[in-house]
């Protein structure tokens, strides 16, 4: 008996049936039957399935003798279906890569649930790919395996059989089949939720459903759209035949008067003929079905009460009115921004004209998240060895707190941020200013990039379009022209940086200021990190860190966390951090997992981590110079290579010892591997190459050389005689630590950052 049946309805969808059929048989995860439905086609959607059926023999062709519709011919699949879970796909859409796996996995996790019910994204015809905008609701928090009553917010979801893989038995024990029509997946998922006795969700695009330029059954005018009526009537019937799901009439009826309500409202729908009849049929199903008192918004209320009421030409006059209320709006947020946009711009060449202010210094980083990174160490150095400059820092208001008191606080955009800009001396930064930015004569412009670079950056992604997005190289080059001086860990960073990025720049190869915390951190300053965490005495800290992913769209851990420590037992603890591209939460804050995104200081949490876990995040080189165990989670090598690139081959030169998926990164906590003598040796080299110059004073040389003028640095710690504060793992004894006995268990190796 197969794991899964997935069952393609196929009608008219010759051009695109062989890409659906092809994204199920490659599916990582092999134990399926795939049940293709002909429903008496016109064109070769049936020798399609059969030239399938003939090279897999997992794949079953079925023909029907006539047209029935989309209902009946998932029915003829199920009744032929034979599989633990049925999984239904129509035959224009695809399954994304490993989404069987995915949701047999999360069907072991949560035991064997009625339901599943997973994402999808919006697949257009010009390439773009949209998620559903809902998708929020599908978080996996709280229990689970739950019932509807405990997220009732599942009904918001789009009522569709393609987004929720059911229990065969379930299905055949409550009688649920789909009836003949347009709109035929309604009477089948609101019965499959209320009466499902287990639900769990899957936070994960699992099913791309095209969005076709033409020839969509819902986006033709038809009179089957009046099909939408007998449709409701069969829900509120079941509801009917089962007393104790009456509760969720109300949510029904909302939901039906918001169906009925975009059927009206959409212009590719109704004929203008049927307009009247859909409009005086919505009425009667309203007052039908309607239960007073149910809660809702004062809109939904007012559009629900004008179809229950018929007033076809109130509903257009007040769409009509809406309509221009909110061109009105818009047209005039346009204007004003307009206006402010002119207006800021005046402002700043007014302020551009006159004197430079040389005791001014303007520093930013990471698109306005806060005082950080490179330029937040440059600015505390600044204020220490050169405190006649007076340093402002440029942040969204909501990262004001992170900036010392000292500092002051300035918001982009705004006519304060402008005037800095244009009478500072000298201005700071870790990426780009504002593309207005005019850099003036005698101002002094310090790059001081994100860390050593790894990943392929500048001219490198204009050959790798997936990497790039939405960045604008031309852009970067022409910022490359106005910086003075561009701050280098490396000799590494150096070539790369003046190769990558050219220009006429000045290249200080210093060393990482944002790692001079790191090197002068005293043990009472990890102790007291540790505690301001929640880190208790004597456990080891995973500080796991992946890096953002190219070629995903979702944010997801690329390993089971609660396993993994679960697996290591009661001495370990994982620190969970997301990429700043996302925002986080990598992972639910529960055990001996804590996530870690929100906090403000990467560094501390370097400090305060006993190990480093990471895929392909520069932080691994920050780390190195803490000299504390780093651990490479190698995942998808192929698929990252291939989209970003690196430029430091990680199998070659690993910092530590590497793992392939989770049960190998177990194995290499669990064996001591992580902080043994190979580990040790990989580092040490790791850190000679890398952290050359990472002895607490790289800061420090930058300052005295752009501001107080003085060519001869400060010179440099050599590697032995630097004493990083130990990790509080230290002193624990260093014998191979046991795992707890545990099942293999379900793992999560999808979606990864």
């Amino acid at each position: 008996m197969p794991r899964f049946s997935v069952i393609v309805p196929a009608h008219q969808v010759q051009a695109y049936l062989p890409a659906c059929l092809e994204s199920v048989l490659s599916q990582s995860y092999p134990d399926l039957e795939l049940i293709v439905v002909d429903d008496c086609s016109p064109d070769a959607c049936g020798a399609i399935a059969d030239e399938f059926a003939a090279r897999d023999g997992r794949v079953r062709a079925v023909h029907l003798p006539r047209n029935r519709g989309l209902g009946p011919a998932r029915n003829a699949g199920l009744e032929r279906a034979t599989g633990d879970y049925l999984v239904f796909l129509d035959g224009d859409d695809t399954l994304t890569p490993d989404a069987l796996r995915a949701l047999a996995d999360r069907i072991k996790e949560t035991g064997e649930p009625d339901v599943l019910v997973y994402d999808y994204a919006r697949t257009y015809w010009t390439g773009e790919a949209v998620r559903n905008q809902a998708a929020r609701h599908l978080a996996e928090r709280g229990p689970a395996p739950f019932r509807l009553t405990d997220r009732p917010e599942l009904l918001k979801l789009l009522m569709v059989a393609w987004n929720k893989t059911v229990r065969r038995e379930f299905a055949e024990r409550e009688g649920l089949t789909f009836p003949p029509g347009y709109y035929e997946d309604t009477p089948w998922t609101f019965p499959v939720l209320m009466t499902a006795g287990s639900i769990a969700t899957l936070d994960r695009v699992c099913v791309h459903y095209r969005q076709r330029r033409h020839g969509s059954i819902l986006g033709t005018p038809s009179e089957r759209h009046l099909d939408v009526f007998a449709q409701y009537d069969r829900v509120f019937a079941f509801l009917e035949s089962r007393p104790e799901l009456d509760r969720w009439r109300p949510a029904l009826y909302r939901r039906m008067a918001d169906h009925l309500a975009t059927v009206f409202t959409r212009p590719d729908r109704l004929p203008r003929r049927l307009r009247a009849e859909f409009l005086r049929r919505a009425r009667v199903h309203c007052r039908r079905y309607r239960v007073p008192g149910a809660p809702a918004p004062l809109p939904v209320r007012l559009r629900h009460a004008l179809l229950r009421l018929g007033l076809r030409r109130t509903w257009q006059a007040l769409r009509l009115a809406s309509s221009a209320r909110s061109r009105a709006v818009k047209v005039t947020a346009r204007l004003l921004r307009a206006v402010r946009t002119v207006t800021l711009r005046a402002h700043y060449r007014v302020q551009r004209c006159l004197p430079l202010r040389a005791d001014r210094a303007v520093f930013a980083a990471d698109d306005g998240r806060g005082h950080g990174c490179n330029p937040g160490a440059l600015e505390e150095a600044f204020r220490e060895l050169a405190p006649h400059v007076r340093t402002a820092w440029a942040a969204d208001p909501a990262h004001h707190h992170t900036i010392p008191a000292g500092t002051r606080r300035l918001t982009p955009g705004t006519a304060a941020h402008w005037t800095a800009l244009a009478r500072s001396r000298y201005l700071v930064h870790n990426a780009a200013f504002d593309p207005g930015l005019v850099r003036r004569k005698g101002q002094v412009v310090v790059q001081t990039q994100a860390g050593t670079p790894l990943k392929h950056m500048g001219l490198d992604l204009w050959e790798r379009p997936a990497a790039a997005g939405r960045t604008d190289v031309a852009r970067l080059l022409r910022d490359a022209g106005t910086w003075d001086y561009v701050v280098s860990a490396n000799r590494h960073s150096t070539l790369t940086w003046e190769r990558v990025l050219p220009g006429r720049y000045t290249t200080l190869e210093y060393g990482q200021p944002r790692t001079d915390v790191l090197q002068r951190a005293t043990p009472a300053d990890v102790a007291r990190l540790r505690e301001t965490l929640g880190i208790p005495e004597g456990t080891v800290a995973i500080l796991y860190v992946p890096t953002h992913r190219d070629y995903r769209r979702t944010q997801r851990a690329a390993l089971d966390l609660e396993r993994v420590v679960t697996r290591l037992g009661p001495r370990f603890m994982v620190l969970a951090r997301a990429h700043p591209r996302h925002g986080g939460p990598l992972a639910e804050s529960a055990g001996r997992v804590l996530d870690v995104s929100d906090h403000p200081s990467v560094q501390s949490l370097c400090l305060a981590s006993d190990a480093l876990v990471t895929d392909y995040s520069e932080l691994m080189f920050d780390y190195a110079g803490l000299d504390r165990p780093i651990v490479i989670h190698a995942d998808e090598p192929e698929a990252f290579e291939a989209v970003r690139g690196t430029y430091v081959g990680l199998r070659d030169f690993p910092p530590g010892a590497i793992a392939r998926d989770e049960d190998e990164l177990i194995g290499v906590f669990a064996g001591g591997h992580w902080r043994g003598a190979r580990s040790a040796q990989l580092r040490a080299a790791f850190r000679e190459r890398f952290c050359p110059y990472d002895d607490g004073r790289a800061a420090e040389r930058v300052v005295r050389r752009v501001v107080l003028g003085q060519t001869d640095p400060p010179p440099v710690v050599p590697l032995a005689e630097r004493r990083p504060a130990p990790s509080a793992a230290a002193g624990l004894a260093r014998a191979p630590l046991t795992t707890v006995p545990q099942p293999a268990g379900p793992r999560t190796v999808t979606d990864s950052l």
